[in-house]
């Protein structure tokens, strides 16, 4: 976006341009003979009066390997990072019934494997939101110099099932892991809500060493997307904190790296369906997202 400055802005008088422009005019041979002769003397010439100063030029960026330009080696890079992104469901869900009705283990009892998503009432389903979403948000941090991984990239028939979900971002020895939805409630119900990990020790989940750095992520992403897309706080989960604990979640159960869920919106609300279903909107969603896992990676 341009500016070109307010509209409001008054004109200089034509007669001080025309006389300063002759001014100038006459001293520039003045100023040029000077110049020429100390640059003879000395390894630093002056510049003539009235010349203008060279732009100057910034610090090439340190080559990568391969020859790919790095990300700035300041405070901002996330070099040596690892994020895991989860886009929620998948679309090709409803054609395998059988298998995301499959009943894994997720600690403290079984869930299904994977499940369809929700969709607007138009038919836009969640599924295409979260991976478009993840898509957006992916870029953004890989610019940050982040390794990112995506759970599946529409590449898969159905699933992943979300035990297989979690393994992912603990094989990556993911620094922060998110997974992304958007909600299915009544209308009227709007707004968006992080969920977090609470304390689970049974079976194969121990979330005990994740439910802190999880919440600290939980926090910094619910601020950074709030701050970004203006979406206010759920109005019916999380008692308009926007935060949300839980322990039935098989994502968040089995994960050993720190990992919330974002319910971006709502699905079946008219106000949130005109947010969701708009791509200027989801790249100020990911932002925000970004801008939280951004601030908690620095911090952690």
């Amino acid at each position: 976006m341009s500016y070109e400055g307010p509209e409001s802005e008054a004109a200089r008088p034509r007669r001080t341009r025309r006389a300063l422009t002759i001014t100038s005019a006459a001293l520039v041979p003045v100023a040029l003979l000077g110049w020429l002769a100390y640059s003879a003397l000395g390894d630093e010439p002056r510049r003539p009066a009235g010349a203008a100063s060279p732009a100057p030029s910034a610090p090439a960026a340190p080559a990568a390997p391969g020859g790919k330009a790095s990300p700035s080696a300041g405070g901002d890079s996330l070099a040596g990072k690892v994020v895991v992104i989860d886009p929620g469901h998948n679309e090709d869900n409803f054609r395998h019934t059988a298998e995301i009705n499959r009943q894994v283990d997720v600690g403290n009892g079984k869930k299904e494997c994977d499940t369809t998503g929700t969709s607007t009432d138009a038919g836009y389903p969640e599924a295409t939101f979260t991976l478009d979403l993840a898509h957006r948000l992916r870029t953004l941090l890989e610019k940050r110099g982040a390794t990112v991984k995506l759970t599946h990239d529409g590449d898969r028939a159905w699933g992943p099932c979300v035990d297989e979900r979690a393994r992912i971002g603990n094989k990556a020895h993911a620094d922060a892991a998110i997974s992304l939805h958007a909600d299915g409630s009544a209308q009227g119900n709007r707004g968006f809500h992080v969920i977090m990990p609470g304390p689970v020790h049974a079976g194969a989940a121990d979330t005990r060493p994740i439910v802190a750095p999880s919440a600290k992520l939980g926090e910094r992403v619910a601020g950074g997307y709030r701050h970004a897309t203006g979406e206010p706080f759920s109005n019916y989960l999380g008692d308009g904190t926007g935060m949300v604990t839980r322990t039935d979640l098989g994502g968040l159960n089995l994960s050993t790296v720190p990992k919330v869920f974002i319910e971006c919106g709502n699905m079946r609300d008219t106000s949130d369906v005109a947010l969701l279903t708009s791509g200027p909107w989801r790249q100020k969603a990911a932002q925000g997202i970004s801008e939280g896992i951004v601030s908690f990676l620095h911090e952690s």
